[in-house]
């Protein structure tokens, strides 16, 4: 069995259960943060299942790496993967993969390309809003000047971000906090790209077929 087949085979049994895993990581992250005021024991618990989810999500990054025999190259040519392990708060969006694992179980897909790609820019938009507005958050409150003083705010910040409108009545003050905003405005302008252009294209290709189905005029 080649190593194609065998990463393929991989993937199939590994990207349901790994997108689970992801959204009890950010789970136990959000917990973290919006309640800190959890009994030790609880904020300890939390911290165990963020530290073995990241083992878990490291071993499995080990293994696409091994199977797919391109050693270095798998770095720059997987780099949603490498992403998601650097930045374990960005493994939700492998949900942009995950249709077409389900799809490749059940047979042909039931959506056309265009529905799939806003689909997947919409959940991934709403996905990367909540993790940014929860590193932010927990950045931001406290620091000296900051603007940002309940999480709220940071939901607010988050979408004004990604929707590349930026009010400016929030904004993080901190080094890290902005690093953390130019992350998010890369993301909203790519995904904010990605559905504007599926849905033009899907819009012109409606218009054209319609166009070649009209019936001549007498």
């Amino acid at each position: 069995m080649d190593d194609d087949s065998r990463a393929e085979r991989w993937e199939q049994r590994t990207e349901i259960p790994l997108f689970l895993a992801s959204l009890v990581f950010l789970a136990a992250y959000a917990t973290r943060v919006l309640a800190p005021g959890l009994p030790g024991f609880w904020r300890d618990l939390c911290l165990i299942v963020l530290l073995a989810l990241w083992l878990v999500f490291a071993a499995d990054y080990a293994v696409r790496w091994r199977l797919s025999g391109q050693g270095l190259r798998f770095v720059p040519t997987h780099v949603l993967h490498t992403a998601v392990v650097i930045l374990p708060l960005l493994r939700p969006l492998r949900i942009v993969p995950l249709y077409d694992v389900v799809q490749r179980r059940r047979g042909e897909s039931r959506l056309s390309l265009y529905a799939r790609v806003i689909s997947y820019a919409g959940l991934s938009t709403v996905l990367l809003g909540f993790s940014g507005a929860l590193a932010v958050y927990q950045v931001e409150r406290g620091a000296p000047g900051t603007t940002m003083h309940t999480f709220g705010d940071a939901v607010w910040w988050a979408a004004s971000t990604l929707s590349t409108v930026g009010y400016g009545d929030v904004v993080p003050v901190t080094p890290l906090g902005r690093a953390i905003a130019i992350g998010m405005m890369a993301g909203g302008l790519a995904l904010l790209g990605a559905v504007t252009g599926s849905f033009s294209s899907w819009l012109m290709r409606t218009f054209t077929r319609e166009g070649d189905e009209r019936p001549p005029r007498g």
